[in-house]
């Protein structure tokens, strides 16, 4: 007999057509090897398979009696990798196909008792005398049992946290001090990524003997975890004044990553001696980003306290005071009043007002500083403030039905907010800041008693808002100069006419 004679006789009788064929269907089934080290194994299988097969056929061809131990091995070899591809197709083919999914120590722990049983089952066919490996198991089991009781212990606690899917792939958990995104949960242990690029493998077992933190979950609800950020604020403010500063802040800056719903808000969470300990809670969307989110509140927190004119808390600590000159504080007061002023002065809008006048109006100015991305003022808010940029730029919004787009850009120096504040008329567009702004807010009941004591700064302020208003809407409608002209003239009537009513001149 021949050595290809005896391979196909062999091949036939290990049924190594069916196997390769199993296998190739493996392969082209769509994600049948998601990964490589199954690849791997099945490979080995495979080669083993038809290296014995070769083996146990040349020794045929030369009637060498050893071929019966190849054909044994042969045949193992074959049912193993028969059983790897079959749940192979199964797992990564059918199975998704049909919308069900399986965890992956299911496949695995099905994979390994049946390639017990086809090899136990194949090797008894072929003649092999496994009574004297039964005999001695027991012995084996126990001296394995004893050795390898927290590798056992880890198995069945993976099983057993995939099959009740306590912890599922991408829940964020917290064991111990270890905190981080579950990315998967094999044989022995559970793989977590932390926030700092690193990858934590804990044992299966520590995980069922610890209280595991599984992060932003609630029943029925998105995946939501809620931060603290911490403040101090000492108590020459009152705590609703606090509370009102920094809440509508944060609420109205629409941050990324932070819900609205629930909303963020801001408590009172203790009282020391000097100072009341503040925190703003909000809930965070995205776990990976805790810090950066938990930065961005922060600066908001800042900015609406300084706006507020509410300082944060200074730590407690001996110092050693000198007498300060009682000119200091007077220079000092004079230098803001001088930065005011020259604030003023750089808008052509308050041109024809009198020095008296500037110093007024210097006095009533509040500091309002914004960070990028916050909103100064809203579209169809009602108007209490004339804000005065000193530096930086912010964006001119308006809503249209369901879209938002931008028609301006406000450049330091400007203002804004005149209109509003000298007709009562709603906000009529959103201003957000583009870049940090450092600005003032001027109080209307300031204004409007400086244009009241001098009406004529009301003919003033009209002619400067028509040229503005009229100017827009000429480009808008593309008119010449003579049209545009005359639309200038009737807005800047309209306009004298509803600012002299409600600021009651006569």
């Amino acid at each position: 007999m021949s050595f290809f004679e005896a391979l196909w006789l062999e091949a036939r009788a290990a049924n190594t057509l069916w196997l390769l064929a199993m296998c190739v269907v493996a392969l082209l089934t769509r994600r049948a090897v998601p990964h490589p080290h199954r690849l791997r194994v099945l490979s080995f299988w495979v080669v083993g398979h038809l290296v014995a097969l070769g083996v146990d056929a040349a020794l045929r061809a030369r009637e060498h009696s050893a071929g019966n131990e190849f054909r044994t091995v042969a045949w193992v070899f074959g049912a193993v990798a028969f059983v790897g591809a079959s749940m192979s197709v199964l797992f990564h083919g059918l199975l998704p196909r049909a919308r069900v999914s399986l965890p992956r120590i299911v496949e695995d722990v099905l994979v390994g008792l049946l390639s017990v049983v086809a090899a136990v089952t194949v090797a008894s066919r072929a003649g092999a005398n496994l009574s004297g490996i039964i005999a001695t198991s027991a012995v084996i089991t126990a001296v394995l049992g004893f050795s390898l009781q927290d590798v056992i212990g880890n198995v069945a606690s993976g099983l057993a946290l995939q099959l009740d899917t306590s912890i599922d792939v991408d829940d964020w958990i917290k064991v111990n001090d270890v905190s981080g995104r579950v990315v998967e949960v094999s044989w022995r242990y559970t793989a977590i990524e932390t926030r700092n690029w690193e990858t934590i493998l804990v044992p299966n077992l520590q995980l069922l003997r610890s209280p595991v933190t599984v992060l932003g979950r609630r029943v029925g609800q998105p995946r939501l975890w809620r931060r603290w950020v911490h403040f101090h604020v000492d108590w020459h403010h009152q705590p609703s004044e606090v509370i009102e500063a920094v809440q509508s802040a944060v609420r109205g800056a629409e941050l990324p990553r932070v819900a609205n719903d629930p909303p963020p808000n801001c408590v009172l969470l203790d009282m020391a001696d000097t100072y009341g300990k503040y925190a703003v809670r909000y809930w965070l969307t995205d776990l990976a980003a805790d810090d950066l989110t938990d930065s961005d509140v922060r600066t908001r927190i800042y900015f609406a306290l300084q706006r507020a004119d509410i300082k944060l808390a200074v730590p407690s600590r001996s110092v050693t005071v000198a007498q300060e000159p009682v000119e200091v504080p007077q220079v000092k007061t004079a230098r803001q009043s001088e930065r005011r002023k020259a604030a003023l002065k750089a808008v052509g809008f308050f041109n024809t007002l009198e020095e008296s006048e500037f110093d007024e109006l210097a006095c009533s100015l509040r500091y309002a500083p914004f960070t990028a991305g916050e909103v100064l003022t809203r579209q169809g808010a009602e108007a209490h403030w004339l804000y005065l940029v000193e530096e930086g730029t912010a964006a001119v919004q308006i809503r249209e039905g369901g879209t938002v787009r931008e028609v301006a850009k406000l450049v330091a120096p400007t203002v804004f907010g005149e209109m509003s504040l000298l007709t009562g008329a709603p906000r009529a567009a959103t201003v957000t800041a583009v870049t940090d702004v450092e600005c003032f807010r001027l109080d209307s009941s300031a204004f409007q008693r400086v244009v009241a004591r001098r009406p004529e700064l009301a003919a003033h302020f009209a002619e400067v808002l028509s040229m503005r208003s009229a100017g827009l809407q000429s480009a808008r409608e593309g008119l010449d100069a003579e049209a545009a002209q005359r639309r200038q003239e009737v807005v800047e009537k309209d306009l004298f006419q509803r600012i002299r009513t409600f600021l009651k001149i006569e």
